[in-house]
């Protein structure tokens, strides 16, 4: 004897039966998310291409290659005018947003983000041949735009779950 909804409904409509038109498409953001399993290939393409886009951006070659290694150590200025801060804080929330949803878990997803900020700051530092400059002020901005990424993908995690709650 069914006691739940969800088993009164099973038995009344088999799944077997109904035609694969009347069932519900699956969201993109599923409760596979939450559950840390892949949420499918475009997440996947989607972050393959941000995290080529951030390491094209930041570390090929700009200018003559420098002989002086070292970084430049100092605070971002955060102004809405600085468009080179805005553009750092703007270029790891992609990545850190599409790796949150991947992995379902932001807040690994933010450390990597951070992580692979200061990873490529010493590669522009150590590596003069790119004539890139280390600069500690974008790491912070870079390290802002992945804790926002991390953020947004904390709030759509929740919402899919929410969501799922609702739907079961």
């Amino acid at each position: 004897m069914p006691t739940g909804r969800i088993e009164r409904e099973r038995e009344q409509t088999p799944s077997a039966t109904l035609p694969a038109l009347t069932r519900r498409p699956r969201p993109v953001l599923s409760t596979a998310a939450i559950r840390g399993r892949p949420v499918g290939k475009a997440t996947l393409v989607l972050t393959v291409l941000a995290l080529v886009a951030v390491l094209g951006l930041t570390l090929y070659p700009e200018a003559a290659p420098s002989s002086a290694v070292g970084c430049t150590a100092g605070l971002p200025s955060l102004a809405p005018t600085a468009v080179e801060s805005i553009a750092n804080v703007l270029l790891f929330v992609p990545v850190s947003f599409l790796v949150g949803i991947r992995w379902a878990r932001p807040l690994l997803a933010i450390i990597s983000g951070v992580a692979l900020s200061a990873v490529i700051e010493a590669v522009q530092a150590l590596v003069v041949g790119i004539g890139r400059a280390c600069d500690t002020g974008d790491w912070v901005t870079n390290s802002i735009g992945a804790v926002i990424g991390g953020m947004l993908a904390l709030a759509a995690l929740a919402l899919a779950q929410r969501r799922a709650r609702a739907a079961a």
